[in-house]
């Protein structure tokens, strides 16, 4: 055999060959451009021990560059604690199989229900599937779930202040879907009621998705929103980050019929961009046209209490191409840690993570306004994140930052530069990335 990892048989290599016709190996690729075939060596190391790797990979580890981040935008460095690495390596909690199988998955199954629990908890929602990829995605399966569940409407209004992530990803998805995307203006930095209002006069609109803490970090007063909507026989989304939902007012306050985000912000680490966990909540009466897994509670033969998959008939692993949706669910590891996390700091706990972030993102901002250079853009309660325009030429200004080992002013397409703050960051590191800026001002103006 020539590949030494491959379980294949010769004979096997040959019975398979054989079922489709081809002749050899070389010949199952025929119709690849031979211009496409990598034909040189492999530009690899020597074979190392274990030693000599794990010290490749600390020496490959340094060359990143570890910043104190003051970003957001999606992506939050809040706290996680230790443990929970330990903790969701435990044997209970992993399986051979998939959670398809419930006899070998009662610890899968379970935290997933717990998982599910806890997001229904914090969205006021009365469903809450088994995670999704990450939030741009949940938002999209929840646009695919408001036409499922208003059938004949085709059209979808997104506000113009959600992420612009999230707006890309639902874009794409509607794009091949058949699905007419609208947008809601904005007005003073939120989404603006009355532009609902003019839109869903033609009664083609079967969902309208609208932020919670919006990307501008100001926090929507949704009143109003659900009635409207409603009233056109049309489903309210919101999208939310469940961190905040612990002191804001949830989805289900709102009227939402259909809720989603990211679960990033509970916990799981930046990791350069991943892997996340998106977050997906519904009303009861939409829970057939969930995407992903959901977990439900039985009981088994002998009367003990048990978990398995449920209303599986939705799933692409029954129904294929005529699924509610051919989305493979988030790997649980990430719905794992979120559990871990939720459970780790309670009700209390998340409500303390809250409240110092946003001290701290108040403090930044009047710091940075106390610069002179610097000013408000709008004049709304904001609650991590906020935007501020300045003169500083925000390129020029993000490398000095960087330099000075901060992550932070990422600029907007309108222009404004946007700062973040969590529990995470002291007052010492805030003030070092003030006099960061000052410093760099100072530097720009005796350039002049």
């Amino acid at each position: 055999m020539g590949f030494s990892y491959f379980p294949h048989t010769d004979g096997d290599i040959r019975e398979m060959l054989g079922r489709i016709g081809a002749g050899s190996l070389d010949g199952l690729y025929s119709d690849v451009p031979q211009e496409c075939i990598f034909k040189g060596d492999f530009d690899l190391p020597e074979a190392m021990s274990e030693m000599e790797v794990r010290r490749r990979f600390a020496e490959m580890a340094e060359r990143n560059r570890k910043l104190t981040v003051f970003c957001g935008c999606g992506a939050y460095d809040h706290y996680s604690p230790a443990v929970i690495p330990y903790l969701t390596s435990r044997a209970e909690f992993q399986t051979a199989y998939t959670p398809y199988q419930a006899e070998v998955s009662q610890g899968t199954l379970r935290y997933i229900f717990e998982y599910q629990s806890m997001i229904t908890m914090l969205s006021g929602m009365d469903c809450s599937n088994a995670s999704m990829y990450d939030g741009a995605t949940a938002a999209a399966e929840a646009m695919m779930m408001s036409i499922a569940c208003t059938r004949k409407k085709s059209r979808v209004l997104l506000s113009r202040t959600l992420l612009p992530q999230v707006i890309e990803v639902v874009r794409t998805y509607a794009g091949y879907h058949g699905v007419d995307i609208g947008y809601v203006a904005a007005d003073g930095g939120v989404t603006s009621l009355a532009d609902l209002q003019g839109q869903l006069g033609q009664d083609d609109v079967a969902g309208v998705l609208v932020p919670s803490v919006n990307r501008y970090g100001i926090i929507e007063d949704l009143s109003g929103f659900a009635d409207a909507v409603h009233a056109h026989k049309g489903l309210l989304m919101v999208y939310a980050d469940p961190s905040a939902l612990a002191v804001l007012k949830t989805p289900g306050e709102w009227g939402a019929d259909i809720a989603c985000g990211d679960c990033q912000s509970l916990g799981l680490p930046l990791s350069f961009g991943g892997p996340y966990c998106g977050w997906l909540a519904c009303r009861k009466d939409h829970v057939r046209k969930l995407p992903g897994r959901i977990v439900g509670e039985t009981v088994d033969m002998d009367g003990k209490r048990s978990y398995v998959l449920t209303l599986q008939a939705r799933e692409q692993h029954i129904r294929r191409e005529k699924a509610t949706s051919n989305i493979c669910s988030n790997q649980s590891l990430m719905a794992l840690y979120v559990t871990i996390y939720l459970s780790l700091l309670g009700k209390e706990g998340l409500r303390e993570v809250n409240a110092l972030s946003y001290g701290g993102a108040h403090y930044l901002y009047d710091s940075l306004l106390a610069t002179g250079l610097f000013e408000p853009v709008f004049d709304r309660p904001f609650f991590k994140e906020f935007v501020l325009k300045s003169s500083l030429p925000a390129a020029e200004l993000q490398q000095a930052l960087c330099e000075g080992g901060f992550f932070a002013a990422l600029a907007t397409e309108e222009g404004y530069l946007s700062f973040c703050a969590t529990e995470k960051r002291t007052r010492e590191e805030i003030d070092a990335l003030v006099a960061c800026i000052k410093d760099f001002a100072h530097k720009m103006h005796e350039r002049k």
